[in-house]
Order: structure tokens, then sequence, then C-alpha cells
């Protein structure tokens, strides 16, 4: 566990000094090999497009285990793999892009990178709130959760999953696609249900577990496994929506999509602080044990 805090805040500072890492975080390899499966359909090719790259990793893992200066070796693997999952757009550099954009056309433009499946965007607090809580967790909580979990060979599951997932241009069948999709809104319960709370710890307690709970008792059982957690939506909204409300209420007010762009970034920063404080604490309790 400590190695694996080291390597994400490593991996956190680089992409905070050097944005420009982002750039060769790119799917060709992946894309090409989900290609040369083109002759298998249904949920064999899920699998397989999934679990070689997994297996692939955990070889690399173990065979770096038998190599002298092993623990060096490992960091370096393991930090070159967050550092690709931590994908496939760079999350900062997107509200950056936004919040320095020269014009609405500009914004609205730049705002719909924030979205994995190519789905519209609209120009509107709560609308841009949630994309960029759902964009939080497919490119930096979900990924590590999954990293400190199951290590790299995790956070590369999910990495893939998502991408497997949400990229239509992948061009799966609707059956391979489906497993996909479970998969994937599978994979993301665990983080997204840790991050409505961690928000609502850092921002609007009662509103955000208050839309958590409506949620849940009006989902049917199971629909998050094939729409995804919409509860984390819900949450995110919620925070939104409580904090227009405690304005005076004008329309300019209601309308300052950057303004609760900055305090929802904010609050994901603190959050992820929250986080990364939780897993130094287990560290530490571990060397005290």
């Amino acid at each position: 566990m400590a190695v694996s805090l080291l390597t994400a805040l490593i991996a956190l500072g680089l992409l905070h000094l050097q944005p420009a890492l982002a750039h060769w975080r790119g799917d060709g390899g992946f894309r090409r090999w989900v290609a040369q499966l083109g002759d298998a359909s249904g949920a064999g090719r899920t699998v397989l497009a999934l679990i070689v790259p997994v297996v692939l990793c955990l070889l690399a893992i173990w065979l770096i285990g038998l190599l002298p200066m092993r623990d060096l070796i490992l960091l370096a693997f393991s930090l070159a793999v967050l550092l690709y999952c931590f994908g496939p757009h760079a999350y900062e550099a997107d509200l950056e892009a936004i919040l320095k954009a020269p014009d609405g056309v500009s914004r609205q433009a730049a705002v719909q990178a924030l979205s994995d499946d190519g789905e519209p965007i609209a120009w509107n607090a709560v609308s841009v709130g949630e994309a960029v809580a759902y964009a939080a967790l497919r490119r930096r909580f979900g990924v590590l959760f999954w990293f400190f979990v199951l290590g790299p060979a995790g956070a590369l599951l999910y990495r893939l999953a998502q991408t497997l997932s949400h990229d239509a241009s992948l061009r799966l069948d609707s059956e391979a696609q489906a497993l996909a999709r479970r998969l994937a809104h599978g994979l993301d319960w665990l983080p997204a249900q840790l991050m409505v709370f961690t928000l609502a710890l850092v921002g609007h307690w009662d509103a955000v577990i208050g839309a958590w709970r409506q949620w849940h008792r009006q989902a049917i059982p199971g629909s998050w496994l094939r729409e995804g957690p919409g509860f984390l939506g819900a949450a995110a909204r919620a925070d939104i929506e409580v904090d227009i409300e405690a304005g005076d209420g004008y329309a300019e007010e209601r309308t300052d999509v950057l303004g609760e762009l900055r305090r929802l970034r904010s609050a994901l920063l603190r959050a992820l602080l929250a986080w990364l404080s939780v897993v130094a604490l287990i560290v530490v309790a571990g060397w005290l044990h």
C-alpha cells in the first residue's frame, strides 16, 4: 500500500507539473487489439479484449519480481500504468480549457471533452457539474480506487473496461457492448459510492445524502448495472442546486456556470486529498502495527 500511495502521489504530481504527459496516453494499441478480435462476437469478444492485457500486466509484474532492484522497477512500471490509466483525456486540462475559453462558443465546445460517450452536454451549471463528477470518477477516483485495491492490473482493467463501454468507435456488437457496459458500471459502483460520501463531507451533506437516498428509493433494483451509477449524478446535481438556492436567486446567479465549476473542482480536489489521507493513515497504521 505504501508503494501504491507513493506511485499515486508521483503520478498526480507529474500530471500537475507536466500536463503534456497526457498527450501520449493514447488508446491506439488497445484499439488495434480490439480490431483484431473482429471475428469474435458477443461476450467472448469483451472478455478476450479485457483479459489479455490484464494477464500481460500481471505477467510483467511477476517477471519484475524476479529481477534485481525489483522494487524500483516495479515502482516505475506501476507509475507508467497509472499515468496511462488517468485517461483518455487530461482531466485537469479539460477543466482549465473550459475556464480559460475566451467566449461562450469556445466554452461550450470545450465542455464536450468531459463526455466519455459523445453525448452532448448542455451549458448550464447542473449539466456541467454532473459531467464533471462523472469525469472525475472515470479519470481519477475510479482509477485510484482499483489501483489501491488491486494494483496496476486493477487500474488497467478499470480503464480498459471504461474505454470498451463508452467508445462507440470500437464498433462492438450489441451483446459485447452490453457486457462491457455492465462490467464498467459494476467497477464504477464502489468508487462512486465513496465519492458521494466524500463529496457530502466536503460539500453540502444534507443535500447530497438526501439525493443519494432518494435515488436509491426510486431506482429499480439493479438498474445501476445497466445504466450506470446515477446516484453520483443525482448527488452532484443536489450539491450544485443547493449552492445556487443559497444565493439571491437571481437569473444571473443561476447561470454562473464557471463559478459553480470552480467550486465543484475545489470540492473534488478536497475529496481527492481526503482519499489520499485515508490511504496514508492506513499505511501509517500498518507500520505501527
